[in-house]
């Protein structure tokens, strides 16, 4: 393993692509604590010390910013508006025709359709940022009776909203630059990387504040656990079930194309964490409207907002609990059944002379597909509606599920984002040395 790290910096390519990659992870960081313009920085760090974490309506886009989002800096949006829009992009491919169309057209096509990917992220960091000073100017983003918490902004003058808008919003564009950029010159996925960054960025001080608040045995017992859901997470991301593919042989000429045994890798979990994200997005709905009806000062809420308060944010709820994981279940199935289309890959198997033994080519081949991608996408959704609940479960014992890193949205894409860019590296080294770094 030494030996492996040793000869990953004496390379000198690979080490140029990693510096490169955790120079612009530094800038990264380093922009999540430079605060907006006219945000009152002080009155910031007075509130976050008191209440040290984020609600649960804003605890997801949070834990993407790695908790720029609640210090109002220039990167506060973090990546999240980018992975909205390119689920909302992936998803538009099955309402319009000429989304898919591009898809289909290779390089050219996908080139356009990330291209509009970046337009809809400028339009989304526009809407985020807007509705985040709103949120900072009524005093709702930090749940204390602090007068400090309803000023955090220092001047309300048209003039500067707009220009802390405008900020925000560039700081959305830089961050995906950044990603493009570390996509283009350095190792690993861009965009991954800046949210394995963001999240990784909020265990040291998750781990410490569940030392200080329960006990150090506690901690203890808390990094123990940890380890064995990564395991356990790590080992069902690798889990695949492989059909087997063989390819008929054909003469072209005087030589024989085909004739050679491959398989189709169906994952456990091949929808990653984007049930996750949608699930948890639906349920922060009600909780946003119900926000933005607080009662003015002397008055009684009204019952519907006090029953969304008490059942749809993030804690013991068991309605809320029962919801999230139902909705994470239903989630997996529908994006599984968008990005895998077992009429399509029946149809190219068909074209280059492809058949699963002892299943005809054509429909009965679609139709053996769709069936294992059921029964194996039912273990997956299961999979990941428990992996989700982890933090809910440890709001009991621990005190605060935002406290508690070892799950939900979070460890998924903590194992995703580490094994794919140590896949890359390993692939790199052998391309170089015929040896890996891993074995």
């Amino acid at each position: 393993m030494f030996n492996a790290i040793g000869r990953i910096f004496r390379t000198p390519d690979l080490r140029r692509k990693i510096g490169f990659t955790l120079g612009i992870v530094a800038l990264f960081r380093l922009g999540s604590f430079i605060p907006a313009p006219f945000v009152d920085f002080a009155n910031v760090q007075t509130c976050l010390a008191a209440s040290q974490s984020a609600t649960g309506l804003y605890q997801l886009v949070n834990l993407f910013s790695g908790g720029a989002l609640l210090q109002l800096s220039i990167f506060a949006l973090g990546i999240m508006p980018y992975i909205t829009a390119s689920i909302i992009v992936q998803l538009l491919r099955v309402v319009i025709p000429h989304f898919e169309a591009l898809y289909k057209e290779g390089q050219a096509g996908q080139s356009q359709l990330t291209q509009y990917t970046r337009y809809l992220t400028i339009a989304l960091g526009v809407l985020q940022s807007t509705t985040l000073i709103t949120v900072a100017r009524s005093g709702a983003l930090f749940p204390s009776a602090d007068p400090a918490c309803s000023q955090l902004i220092s001047n309300d003058a048209w003039y500067a909203i707009l220009l802390m808008v405008v900020t925000m919003t560039a700081g959305t564009g830089v961050i995906m630059w950044m990603g493009e950029l570390i996509t283009e010159r350095g190792i690993g996925n861009g965009m991954s990387l800046l949210i394995f960054t963001s999240i990784a960025a909020t265990f040291p001080g998750s781990l410490w504040a569940i030392g200080l608040a329960r006990g150090w045995d506690i901690l203890a017992i808390v990094v123990a656990i940890g380890l064995l859901i990564v395991l356990a997470v790590v080992f069902v991301e690798q889990s695949q079930r492989r059909i087997p593919v063989q390819y008929a042989k054909r003469m072209v000429g005087r030589r024989t194309y085909g004739g050679n045994n491959t398989y189709i890798p169906i994952k456990v979990n091949m929808a990653g964490v984007i049930p996750v994200i949608f699930a948890s997005s639906l349920l922060y709905l009600p909780a946003l409207i119900a926000q933005f009806n607080q009662p003015a000062a002397g008055e009684e809420p009204q019952p519907w907002v006090v029953w969304v308060t008490n059942n749809l944010t993030q804690g013991d709820s068991p309605l809320y609990g029962l919801l999230y994981f139902l909705l994470i279940v239903g989630f997996t199935y529908f994006y599984v059944a968008i990005t895998f289309n077992p009429d399509e890959v029946s149809e190219n198997m068909k074209k280059y002379g492809g058949f699963i033994p002892g299943i005809r080519a054509g429909r009965p081949t679609a139709e053996y597909l769709d069936y294992v991608l059921t029964r194996v996408t039912l273990p997956g959704s299961l999979y990941l509606g428990l992996v989700a609940l982890i933090p809910l479960i440890a709001f009991v014992w621990v005190g605060a599920d935002q406290n508690f890193p070892f799950g939900g949205a979070s460890i998924l894409i903590i194992v995703g984002v580490g094994l794919e860019t140590v896949k890359q590296i390993d692939a790199q080294l052998q391309q170089r040395h015929y040896e890996g770094l891993l074995r």
